[in-house]
């Protein structure tokens, strides 16, 4: 008897310490999906300028950063970023070791989880330091050529980028399917929304997502077709794609569908925050 109440107390205390770490780890997601949320809204907001003719900074996350630090209070604005993107980083590798395991979910997930963690790091770490008056990071056009030029030094180096690009291009085509078929929606507490702004949260899932996988789609077509042609330059980053899309059959409309999708992928981000699944 004595050894089971000593196991019940050990259950309840782990029980109690998983409790509160999902309550913390809960907070930093919806954090991290307004740092997120923030940042789309804003590259929508800076491409639909660029498809006007306004002068504006590039369409792309540092974009973001530098129309931020320009506000009155960017420099309070920049460190808040700072703060989400560690945030949803953090989250995201909590997925990885609690979250989704918690929830017996396949690895395969748990392998998404954790390069999305490692891609907000990133951000994080060049969000910190232009916080920190080290200068702009990169734009992603540079990233893209950089690694790309980089990866054509070595043997083997073509291939490599031809398989990113096709890893971002399916990554673009996952994303359509989820704003097409709703799939988003089993990531959100539905049964929490009114009917009003369920049909509204789905709205803004469906038309972001859609949004996103064009761009993600293109940035991929891109990267592949600088590894088949043998030109690093070829590789495009968010704002030079964007631009591209002014370029095609339909004109300008295209880039400020795009856009707006961006600002409303923005706004689903935010609604995120506000129902996503605790873990």
């Amino acid at each position: 008897m004595a050894m089971n109440s000593m196991a019940g107390r050990r259950r309840s205390a782990r029980s109690r310490t998983e409790a509160s770490a999902a309550h913390w780890l809960n907070a930093l997601a919806r954090v991290g999906f307004v740092a997120r949320g923030v940042i789309y809204f804003l590259i929508g907001l800076l491409a639909l300028a660029i498809a006007t003719g306004k002068a504006a900074p590039q369409a792309d996350r540092v974009g973001a950063l530098q129309f931020i630090a320009g506000q009155s209070y960017g420099k309070p604005l920049l460190w808040a970023l700072t703060v989400g993107l560690a945030a949803m980083a953090l989250w995201r590798f909590a997925q990885v070791f609690f979250g989704i395991r918690r929830h017996s979910r396949q690895h395969g997930e748990e392998a998404q989880s954790f390069a999305r963690g490692l891609i907000y790091a990133v951000f994080f770490v060049g969000t910190l330091h232009y916080a920190q008056g080290s200068g702009l990071p990169k734009n992603s056009g540079q990233q893209s050529r950089d690694f790309t030029a980089q990866a054509m030094t070595h043997s083997g180096g073509r291939v490599l980028v031809v398989v990113v690009g096709l890893v971002i291009a399916a990554i673009g085509l996952y994303m359509l399917w989820n704003g097409l078929t709703h799939r988003f929606l089993k990531d959100l507490r539905t049964a929490s929304m009114s009917r009003r702004a369920r049909t509204v949260v789905t709205w803004l899932g469906t038309v972001g997502n859609i949004a996103r996988g064009l761009l993600f789609g293109a940035l991929g077509g891109f990267m592949i077709d600088a590894g088949l042609s043998y030109k690093p330059n070829e590789a495009k980053g968010t704002d030079a794609v964007l631009r591209s899309f002014a370029h095609t059959a339909v004109g300008p409309a295209l880039l400020i569908a795009v856009a707006v999708g961006l600002v409303v992928f923005g706004l689903f981000s935010m609604c995120e925050a506000r129902w996503h699944r605790d873990l």
